[in-house]
Formats: C-alpha cells, sequence, structure tokens
C-alpha cells in the first residue's frame, strides 16, 4: 500500500474554539490605530482571557516604540496562526522581524513561527531559511527547550519538501535536546513528527512506536486535543500497515475533537487520511466527500501542499464511479504539483540544506574538506610524479636515439673505411675491436642468434669482458651498439633492393615480427621503413 499524506502538524495544536476572537481581532486593529503602552496592554489582556499566554505581559508608558510594536506584532501572528489566518499571521510577523536588532530567543521565535507560516503556505523555500536562521541562534543559545521547538519546524518543513533524510536528522537532533529539556508537552510533538517522518520513510512499525510514546505522554497530563492528533499519527502508521480496520476507527475517534477544537487544519489532513483509507478498502464513494471538504479548507487556508494531496484522493475515488470527474481532478492535481515543487525550489532547499550545520555537522563537513585538500595534494603529486617519469623516459629515449644515430655513422664510417692494421695505439685497438664486433653482429644476424652471451663466445670473451670493452670502445651499452648494427643494415638493404619487401628486410635484419622492426626503425630514424625507401 501507498505512504498517506503526511500530517504535518508541528506546533499547530488543536486547541478550543476561540469565543473572543473578534475582540483580539478589534484590540489588534486598536493598536495598529494608535500604537500605545495601553492599546498594547488591552491587546494582552484579551489574550490573557483566551489563556493564550504562559505568562501575563504588561507595559509601561515609558516603554519605546520599537519595543511595544514588535512585542504586539509578534503575538499578533501567533494569534492569527492559531486561528489559521495564515495570510495575516505571516503579515504581521515580517512587521516585527526587522525591530529585533539581536540574534536572541525573541528573534528566534519570530524566525521560527515565519518558517512555519511559510510551510502552512507551501513556500518551502522561504520556511527552510526562515527555519534554519532561527535554529542557527537557538543554538548559540544553548536552550534545549528552544533548540528542539526549532528542530522540529524544520524537520516538518523538509518532511513537506519530501527531503526525508534530512526530516529524519534534524528530527532525531530535536528529540536529543527535548530529552534534555525535561518538557514532556515539547517531548510529546516531536515524537509526533518523528512518527511522521518515519511514516513517510515507510518505517510504520517504528512510526507506530513513535505515536504511541506521544500519546502516552499527553495522556498522563489529560491533554485531549493532542491526544486526538496523536491518534491520528498513529492511524496513519497502522494505515501504512495495511492494518486499514483499526486506521479508520483511529481517525474516526481523531475527527470529532478535532471539529470540535474548530482546528480546522488538522481535521483537513484528517479527512484526507480517512479518505486514502476508505480507498484501501475499496469504499470510494465514501471516500469522495471527505476529499472534497478536505480540499475546501485547505484551499481556504492557501495551504497547497495538503490540497494537492485532495486532489490525488478525489481523481482516485472518481476514477472507478466517475471517469470525467477523475480527469477533471486529474488536471487540478498536475497544475498544483508544477506550481509547488518546482526546480527552483528544490535547488533551493538543497543549498539551504548544505548551509545549514550544528556544530556536529561542521565538525563533519571540515574533515570532509580535510580529506578532500588531501585527495587534491596526492593527485597532484601523482600528476607531477607522472610527468616526471614521462620526461626522464624522454631523456632515455632521446639518448638512446642520439646514442644509436652515432653509432650507425661510425659503423659506417668504418664499412666505407676498412679499418688499418692493429697497432699497439689505443685508439686502433678501439676501432679493431668496433669492427670485430660488426662482423660477430652480421654473423649472428645470419645465424638467428643476436644474444649478448652468444656474440662474447664468438669473439672468445667472457660476457663481462665484452660488455666492458664495448662501452670503453663506444661509450655505450652492447644493446645500443648491436641495434645500431642492425638498424645500419635496414637502412642499406631498404634503399640497395628497393624491390625486397619490408618483411624480407626485417628477417634480413635479425626481426622476427615486421611491427617490431618498423616500430624499432621508426625510433631511430623518425620514420617507417617505407617513407624511408621513398625519400631515400
Amino acid at each position: 500500500m501507498r505512504l498517506i499524506t503526511t500530517l504535518l502538524l508541528l506546533t499547530a495544536l488543536a486547541v478550543a474554539p476561540r469565543a473572543a476572537a473578534g475582540a483580539v481581532e478589534d484590540a489588534i486593529a486598536a493598536f495598529d490605530s494608535t500604537p500605545s503602552a495601553a492599546n498594547a496592554n488591552s491587546f494582552f489582556n484579551h489574550l490573557d482571557e483566551e489563556e493564550f499566554l504562559d505568562e501575563k505581559i504588561h507595559f509601561s508608558k515609558a516603554t519605546p516604540a520599537d519595543s511595544l510594536n514588535r512585542t504586539v506584532w509578534y503575538w499578533a501572528s501567533e494569534w492569527f496562526y492559531d486561528c489559521q489566518d495564515y495570510d495575516n499571521a505571516l503579515a504581521y510577523a515580517l512587521k516585527a522581524l526587522p525591530l529585533y536588532r539581536y540574534d536572541d530567543c525573541n528573534k528566534a521565535d519570530c524566525l521560527n513561527i515565519m518558517g512555519i507560516i511559510y510551510l502552512r503556505l507551501g513556500d518551502f523555500a522561504n520556511a527552510a531559511d526562515y527555519a534554519r536562521r532561527s535554529v542557527a541562534i537557538e543554538l548559540r543559545g544553548n536552550d534545549p527547550d528552544h533548540i528542539s521547538s526549532s528542530m522540529n519546524t524544520l524537520a516538518g518543513i523538509y518532511l513537506a519538501a519530501n527531503q526525508l533524510s534530512d526530516a529524519e536528522c534534524y528530527i532525531l537532533q530535536g528529540l536529543e535536546y527535548a530529552a534534555r529539556a525535561n518538557n514532556d508537552a515539547r517531548h510529546a510533538i516531536l515524537l509526533g513528527m518523528a512518527s511522521e517522518v518515519y511514516h513517510k520513510l515507510g518505517d510504520n512499525e517504528r512510526a507506530l512506536a513513535y505515536a504511541r510514546r506521544a500519546f502516552d505522554k499527553d495522556s498522563v497530563a489529560d491533554r485531549t486535543y493532542r491526544m486526538a492528533i496523536r491518534r491520528s499519527q498513529m492511524a496513519s502508521a497502522l494505515a501504512g500497515l495495511e492494518r486499514n480496520t483499526e486506521a479508520e476507527a483511529a481517525y474516526r475517534a481523531a475527527i470529532p475533537v478535532l471539529r470540535e477544537a474548530h482546528n480546522l487544519h488538522s481535521l483537513a489532513i484528517d479527512l484526507n487520511q480517512l479518505g486514502f483509507v476508505l480507498i484501501a478498502l475499496d469504499r470510494h464513494a465514501e471516500a469522495i466527500p471527505l476529499f472534497s471538504e478536505a480540499a475546501s479548507l485547505l484551499a481556504d487556508m492557501g495551504d497547497l501542499y495538503n490540497c494537492l494531496h485532495s486532489h490525488r484522493g478525489l481523481y482516485e475515488s472518481y476514477w472507478s464511479i466517475n471517469p470525467d470527474s477523475a480527469r477533471i481532478e486529474l488536471t487540478r492535481f498536475n497544475t498544483l504539483r508544477d506550481s509547488l515543487y518546482s526546480t527552483a525550489t528544490a535547488e533551493t532547499l538543497a543549498r539551504y540544506t548544505a548551509e545549514f550545520g550544528n556544530e556536529q555537522l561542521q565538525i563533519e563537513n571540515e574533515n570532509i574538506r580535510d580529506a578532500h585538500r588531501r585527495d587534491i595534494f596526492i593527485g597532484i603529486a601523482i600528476i607531477l610524479l607522472i610527468i616526471a617519469s614521462a620526461v626522464v623516459l624522454s631523456i632515455r629515449h632521446r639518448r638512446r636515439r642520439n646514442a644509436l644515430i652515432r653509432e650507425i655513422a661510425d659503423i659506417k664510417r668504418s664499412i666505407a673505411s676498412p679499418v688499418a692494421p692493429i697497432t699497439n695505439t689505443p685508439v686502433d685497438a678501439s676501432e679493431s675491436f668496433r669492427q670485430s664486433v660488426v662482423n660477430a653482429v652480421n654473423s649472428g644476424i645470419d645465424s638467428g642468434n643476436l644474444g649478448v652471451a652468444h656474440i662474447a663466445s664468438q669473439l672468445n670473451m667472457s660476457e663481462q669482458t665484452f660488455r666492458r670493452r664495448v662501452r670503453e670502445a663506444t661509450g655505450d651499452s652492447p644493446k645500443i651498439f648491436i641495434t645500431a648494427i642492425q638498424m645500419e643494415r635496414a637502412a642499406r638493404l631498404i634503399c640497395e633492393d628497393i624491390d625486397r619487401p619490408i618483411s624480407d628486410i626485417a628477417s634480413l635484419c635479425g626481426f622476427d615480427d615486421a611491427s617490431a622492426f618498423s616500430h624499432a626503425f621508426k625510433r631511430v630514424y623518425g620514420c617507417s621503413p617505407s617513407q624511408y625507401r621513398n625519400s631515400h
């Protein structure tokens, strides 16, 4: 069975209906019209009556205007977010943010709420940006409770963007901080998010375990509306495990509580989830009104992400009932999907992932950079070694070629001018020895044996003595001298007998293989035997 859409509840908790919503919004409008300590206090009195604040907020007449404005506008953003009026929530958060001059917990709170609002509006790039900035501030402040809250937001954003490895990383870090903070309510929220992450990853056994832990914590504190959210998370995991009857029962237990609390966002998501469970149970007609109500609620709230899943559900529900309606819903689904998951959004999220990191990630990145630099240095050293080896080989080849050319010239002179009778002078003895070697090599070519040991035996010398005498007489090794004799003979035969095949000449010069002969010839004369014949 497919993974059904994530709840993405984050810190948007179910709350009782706001009977005094109009009074609060009137107080906000009064402050906007006349920013004063009195109007600010009136606004916070209304929030206190709604039990919206953890502690009472009160200003004196001497409070600076910037302090009044940023505090009222921040809490106005929180209020509108709680009422699921995301456009007004964003507008007030954007007004408040520039007034936070220092990177403290208050600025982090404002950045965090902006990250959540942008997530609700389906703008993942901005959501990740603001949440990342909030986490960076909280990490410097080292408050585990605040850090865990910001990590939860960031995990939810990457979960919504379907970047699951990042979501898992952030929620696991957030759980570590939540455990250190000793705040059961916060811990339950992060356990719920972990359930959603692992549900999306397909590890539904783990998702169910996290949701049950969260439910137990909320049950102990009798947090009724949060318990409904935990039931929803357990239902998602159960559906992922194809325990659809149990999942349906859990959703039907949660939905009335969310409806009573007027938590329309969580209600809409649960309607989507239950719709997919009914499809899995082959009850398509029952799923259609659930998806329709969810699509309407989510469109009003501007939550494109979850609205996308409503239209997918409607398409799947209608397909076996009314194909024309199914095609209409498929078109709506594709349009929403293309606008939500654009290439630019994916690239921006990837960049934010690369930029964000706590101390552990920064150390890991530095280790990677060190290893990369080390690899570069090793690579450069290898390249330099290869270049140096190539240069040395080139020099050796050039020296060998020069030696061969020199020896060939000397051999030609010896053939053109027969050696005079041997005298006792070193020069005469050397020249006589050279001529003797030439004769022995030519004999070896004819007999098919050009080994150094064989040539030495022909001259009645040991191999060691022969090598020494050759180096004294020529300045080169026996191998070079023997090759020079072969190459001189080859060049002469190529020019004197123009009709003889090159392969025959190779054999007459002591080479069994014509290609080896051509290669050796080209290294000395710089051209092939055929080219040499044509040019000479």
